[in-house]
């Protein structure tokens, strides 16, 4: 969220952990090379990263490792198997349950949310905003960050900003419904089924009232019965509290350096986030969860080719980027065509990816984000962990294929 990364670190002396498993296939493995993935995760390491860990698969094998410290103060290892808040990844999940929905025609996704939520969205904009266009960032509501964080409302010009509302905000409680009032109220966007569209948390918060209008249960409880469970994931959850339960990294933010050093919020009430970003989960899950996604064993074939039919648009930090229903599409030239997500909340950034023949995969979690510093006019500038976290996932997604590592970002 709101960007890119920031603030570097000073690298401790790097502690790996890594394991190669079977992964119940049989057939040859390609481009694994355990040696090369230790190499590179621990360069992503040493340029800065307090600690990173990782699952890698490809068809016959299972690589898991981690390299650096869960706790820069104690030097408490990172290990592969932690829970770690996964951010946007959570919208995957969202998109998987409206679209179960879909199937069972208690929603259409060309059908205006007004139809639905009547006194959410009120008025000209209910009628013109469809599920769809909250499914794919295209009906033109804006984002409410800036109104639930008041000092970051000036994003992207320093200058004007604060993390004071970080602090602020760390154990405030806020209900779905005011932060879709803080969307719904502020400046449109663009028009609604408008191109490029814009990323807004919003558009999810939404949805999540939609499945519980629908299914008669808080979007929670029906995610994690039939998406989480569905997918036979043992270890991801919506968080009852401030605290993550189970091992867990400390979580570092960095805000584009106006936090120095980077500041822990591991504990932290994520209804900010809501339904959209919340979610808590582990690599291996991750991995799963959009393998069994491709597979159709999630939503339907036909509801599978619904989230992948993408289009322009502008990321929070102001990058094009191809996103469906729920899914981000990812061309790595040379390499292949990839699905799944990315995300960050405070302290905590989360990668998921699986090539669209299901055949590699990778899911990566960081304990630190928003690690570059931005200039005056807002722009992030180069840091070392940029070009090393690109070559660990140019590694763990093509193998020995000659990709650029500037199309694996």
């Amino acid at each position: 969220m709101l960007g890119v990364g920031a603030g570097a670190v000073t690298a401790v002396p790097a502690t790996s952990e890594t394991a190669v498993v079977p992964a119940g296939a049989t057939r040859s493995v390609t481009g694994v090379d355990p040696a090369r993935l230790t190499s590179a995760m621990d360069e992503v390491h040493r340029a800065g990263m307090p600690g990173v860990f990782a699952e890698v698969r490809s068809e016959g094998q299972v690589w898991r490792g981690a390299s650096g410290v869960a706790d820069l103060e104690t030097g408490r290892p990172v290990t592969p198997g932690m829970l770690h808040r996964v951010g946007s990844l959570a919208k995957t999940f969202v998109a998987a349950a409206v679209l179960q929905q879909v199937e069972k025609g208690r929603v259409e996704l060309d059908a205006p949310i007004g139809r639905y939520l009547p006194r959410l969205v009120p008025g000209e904009r209910g009628e013109k905003v469809t599920v769809r266009m909250l499914l794919n960032h295209t009906s033109g509501i804006a984002e409410y960050l800036g109104y639930a964080f008041p000092s970051l409302q000036k994003f992207p010009s320093l200058p004007d900003m604060s993390p004071k509302s970080l602090d602020d905000n760390r154990f405030r409680r806020f209900t779905p419904a005011e932060l879709i009032e803080m969307g719904l109220r502020a400046p449109a966007v663009g028009e609604p089924g408008g191109s490029p569209g814009v990323y807004a948390n919003t558009n999810y918060l939404i949805l999540g009232e939609l499945l519980e209008k629908v299914t008669g249960t808080t979007a929670e409880k029906y995610i994690t019965r039939n998406v989480i469970r569905r997918a036979g994931l043992r270890h991801t959850m919506f968080p009852a509290g401030p605290r993550v339960r189970g091992p867990h990294s400390r979580m570092y933010e960095a805000f584009f350096g106006l936090i120095d050093p980077p500041r822990d919020y591991s504990v932290y009430d994520m209804s900010w986030t809501g339904i959209g970003a919340s979610l808590v989960s582990t690599m291996e899950d991750l991995n799963r969860f959009y393998g069994k996604l491709l597979d159709g064993k999630i939503v339907k074939p036909s509801s599978l080719a619904q989230m992948q039919r993408t289009g322009p648009v502008i990321s929070q930090s102001g990058q094009m980027i191809s996103y469906g229903l729920g899914l981000h599409e990812l061309e790595i030239p040379g390499c292949g065509t990839f699905w799944g997500n990315d995300g960050t909340v405070w302290g905590a950034e989360t990668q998921s990816w699986i090539r669209a023949d299901g055949k590699r995969q990778i899911s990566v979690a960081m304990n630190l984000v928003r690690w570059n510093t931005i200039d005056s006019s807002g722009r992030p500038q180069p840091h070392p962990i940029d070009d090393a976290l690109s070559a660990f996932k140019r590694q763990a997604l093509c193998g020995d294929e000659d990709a650029p590592a500037e199309n694996a970002s």
